[in-house]
């Protein structure tokens, strides 16, 4: 109980059950025990079923999770172990919770969670874990700490003394020391092969002779052991245990339907009072199951022995199980007694359940089951694909993909011309997804016009899902996924431009979105304030909140850049009145943090300081990479509240993630913040290799904006390297346009500049004006430059003439290349 962590490492048999079970009854605490099964191998599942369990100790325990595993498998599984965590860390008494054959455990979204909670447990939460297998979590950190127990096989198995007792005090055998001594050395202390013994000796006229046939591997001794216990049941029960040992938990009535007998209750108490191997399950005795050596061994028997009975009594399990509201368990069981029909009939009928909440288990048993199984019905298939896209299985999605399209190809006349044209235009969108996933554009655009072709009111899947917070939607801004955003420019207007008129056409809301982010990312405002308002207008997106976050995230900047920070602000709260979605806590999110960040622009810290405190992010977490823009803002208030380090060290690893998955825009994000950070601590050599790395990465696709918006160090930053190139102290490569430089200097609205006596504020449209009097425009062609009237021009330059003490272009240009505004 001073451990956070106590793993209990051991094969089958060693008695890690019975081992806990003793404990518990010794232990003074609440305990929450859950009983793992292969069903359970889902990330919703497995933390409803932990969560019921600790509401069987602790009543109320769980609202707040339970609101969102409800909500099925968009949720986000950070959230939910916050909340989780939360509750755990109100409690004000110890709480155990054993996690018992934890090793059918193997989806790595749990396991993730898992090692989340252990990192963040409270002190008063002890977790016990029985395995057959060492975990994959790390549990190195815990070890050092002092905050793992472990418990292996050397310590579960029996000491001789431990044997003799054992043999002395549960069996009727009156064994000599050295025959227990014998049959300890063959089973190695393996609890399970000494009861096994037990059973069989008690049968045995000669035990000496018997004892000497016990030997072998551990699970050959198993095999004979078990086999000698089998062979000396009676008929009946030999039957009855074949029979039943297909289940993975039984009652009277499951057993009644798959063995055709009446007196099930009887069989299974009498095979308890022979301790053979069954154990309850609950303390009623209405549900047992067998421990899982004899129901390996029993099914290899009946299944070698008897396919037909196997097949037989599968069916029948299945039967009952749906009969009762058990369909998960039965689809298993038709599984494997070949019934494929009725396999796919279950499915089909909890379709839409599996996609959203049992997504694991819709990929096992579409993965087993025949090509031909869903010839007729190609919904399946099609939601199938979309699971395997969600889960991040592109390439079994693309390989499906092919299958599906060759298999829809000859249904062409034998279903009617327009569900047939759906369908082919479905299979045609995923086409587009996976040309997507994979970064091309130009094949993209070839299977959009197959989609506009077969289905030009759009694709069923174009909207499924966007009103929730799904895994996937890291692909959903293009600028993010897209490293060249001159294709992403042409790929976005020519499809915009065909779908705009369209007056029911949501999907193009995503278009709109990247694309005012594209201009906006190029400084030109005016024309990203009219594409993200042509968006915000349609009625279409409004019930989709994947849609609408980005788009008013979009126009939030577009006017916070423009100067007018009110209307900023304004957007930013319509958006949350206007989200109306089952994941409506999930969204908030990266709307609150989206707060932050303009709070921080704003010069009202205090806001962004209180969202910090009540997120739930840390700077040692693992950074998902769906969550970069709330992390991104966590690192800039961590900065603002002088704890930079903090935040230099999460940048760090978020560098290392969105360098690994290719995502330039974040990769230049994330180097401006890291030299604006350095310059800070004062680390002026740190500060400027990043900014460079950043400029050698953004110069090609024209960066602007995401220097402009880290604040007026920046410019001090580009102010300061563009002095050392031109003094020719910097080294030379990467190569860095000092052209590129000076336009980035030219976009700050306001430029501020510093010489020894007084400081300098230039206007952007006076840098313009100035910037032209350099290349030696007139008055009048500096005018039709700018689109503004020769008047205008000389009030401008009146003002850079004041400002800078001069009285004439020649005194101005010098005074600007002093201050290298101008090379």
């Amino acid at each position: 109980m001073e451990a956070k962590l106590t793993l209990i490492s051991a094969q089958a048999g060693y008695g890690k059950t019975t081992a806990l079970s003793e404990w518990v009854r010794q232990c003074d605490a609440a305990v929450a025990w859950i009983s793992l099964d292969k069903q359970d191998n889902d990330w919703i599942q497995f933390w409803k079923y932990v969560i019921a369990s600790i509401q069987e100790k602790i009543t109320g325990f769980g609202s707040t999770v339970g609101v969102l595993l409800e909500k099925g498998s968009s949720t986000s599984t950070e959230l939910a172990i916050i909340a989780l965590l939360n509750e755990l860390s109100q409690l004000t008494s110890e709480l155990v919770i054993i996690l018992d054959d934890y090793h059918v455990i193997e989806l790595s979204s749990i396991n993730h969670s898992m090692a989340y909670l252990l990192e963040h447990l409270p002190s008063q939460i002890h977790l016990y874990i029985a395995s057959r297998t060492e975990l994959t979590i790390p549990t190195a950190r815990l070890l050092a700490k002092g905050d793992l127990h472990r418990i292996v096989i050397d310590d579960l198995r029996f000491k001789l003394e431990e044997g003799v007792l054992f043999f002395r005090d549960t069996t009727d055998l009156s064994l000599s020391k050295e025959q227990v001594t014998e049959l300890f050395h063959q089973t190695e202390g393996w609890i399970s092969g000494l009861q096994l013994a037990a059973i069989s000796l008690k049968r045995s006229d000669n035990i000496a002779a018997t004892i000497q046939q016990f030997k072998g591997q551990q699970h050959h001794i198993s095999d004979y052991l078990l086999e000698e216990v089998f062979q000396h049941q009676s008929a009946s029960i030999r039957t009855f245990l074949l029979e039943t040992s297909i289940l993975s938990r039984m009652n009277h009535s499951l057993c009644e339907a798959v063995t055709g007998h009446p007196n099930s209750q009887e069989q299974l108490e009498r095979l308890v009072q022979l301790n053979l191997f069954v154990i309850p399950l609950d303390d009623q005795r209405n549900w047992y199951r067998y421990h899982h050596l004899l129901s390996d061994f029993l099914q290899q028997i009946l299944f070698r022995t008897d396919s037909e009975k196997w097949m037989q009594v599968h069916n029948q399990a299945a039967a009952w199980l749906e009969h009762h509201g058990f369909d998960e368990e039965a689809v298993d069981h038709y599984l494997e007694g070949k019934q494929i029909e009725e396999a796919v009939r279950l499915i089909e009928k909890n379709l839409h359940k599996l996609v959203h909440s049992k997504t694991v288990l819709l990929v096992k048993w579409v993965s087993l089951l025949p090509e031909n199984a869903f010839a007729e019905k190609p919904m399946i298939d099609l939601l199938y694909i979309s699971v395997l896209l969600g889960i991040g299985e592109w390439q079994a999605a693309f390989i499906r993909i092919g299958e599906v399209e060759t298999r829809l190809q000859a249904l062409q006349g034998k279903m009617s011309e327009v569900e047939w044209r759906q369908v082919m235009g479905n299979i045609y969108f995923f086409y587009s997804i996976s040309s997507y996933l994979q970064k091309d554009l130009e094949r993209l655009s070839t299977y959009l016009e197959l989609v506009e072709k077969y289905v030009p009111e759009g694709s069923f899947f174009q909207t499924m899902g966007r009103n929730r917070h799904q895994a996937y939607d890291i692909f959903d801004d293009h600028l993010a996924h897209i490293n060249d955003l001159q294709a992403v420019d042409t790929f976005l207007l020519e499809w915009i431009n065909v779908w705009e008129n369209k007056k029911e056409y949501p999907f193009i809301g995503f278009l709109y979105a990247s694309y005012s982010k594209l201009l906006y990312e190029w400084n030109r405002l005016d024309e990203a304030e009219l594409y993200v308002n042509k968006a915000i207008e349609r009625r279409d997106i409004v019930p989709y909140a994947r849609i609408m976050i980005p788009n008013y995230i979009s126009a939030s900047r577009i006017q916070q850049a423009k100067g007018i920070p009110i209307r900023a602000s304004e957007l930013l709260i319509q958006l949350t009145r206007q989200i109306d979605s089952p994941d409506f806590e999930l969204f908030m999110l990266g709307i609150e943090a989206e707060q932050a960040r303009l709070s921080l622009q704003q010069g009202s810290p205090q806001a962004a300081f209180d969202w910090m405190q009540r997120c739930g992010l840390a700077h040692t977490d693992e950074v998902p990479l769906s969550r970069m823009a709330e992390y991104l803002s966590l690192a800039r208030v961590l900065a603002a509240c002088e704890r930079i380090e903090e935040a230099l060290f999460l940048l760090e690893q978020m560098y290392r993630i969105v360098e690994k998955k290719d995502r330039l825009r974040d990769q230049i994000k994330v180097l401006i913040m890291q030299s604006v950070m350095h310059q800070r601590l004062g680390h002026t050599e740190a500060a400027r290799k990043q900014l460079e790395k950043a400029l050698h990465l953004g110069q090609p696709e024209g960066y602007v904006r995401s220097f402009i918006d880290e604040g007026p160090i920046v410019a001090e930053l580009l102010t300061a390297y563009m002095k050392g190139k031109r003094e020719k102290v910097l080294s030379a490569p990467p190569m860095v346009s000092l052209e590129y430089v000076r336009q980035l200097l030219q976009a700050f609205t306001v430029i501020q500049v510093e010489d020894k006596s007084h400081k300098v504020l230039l206007t952007e449209q006076e840098t313009k004006v100035l910037l032209l009097i350099g290349d030696g425009l007139s008055n009048k062609e500096i005018a039709v430059s700018l689109n503004i009237t020769a008047e205008t021009v000389k009030f401008h330059i009146k003002n850079v003439y004041r400002k800078f003490g001069v009285n004439n272009r020649v005194q101005a240009l010098q005074h600007a290349k002093q201050l290298m505004l101008i090379v």
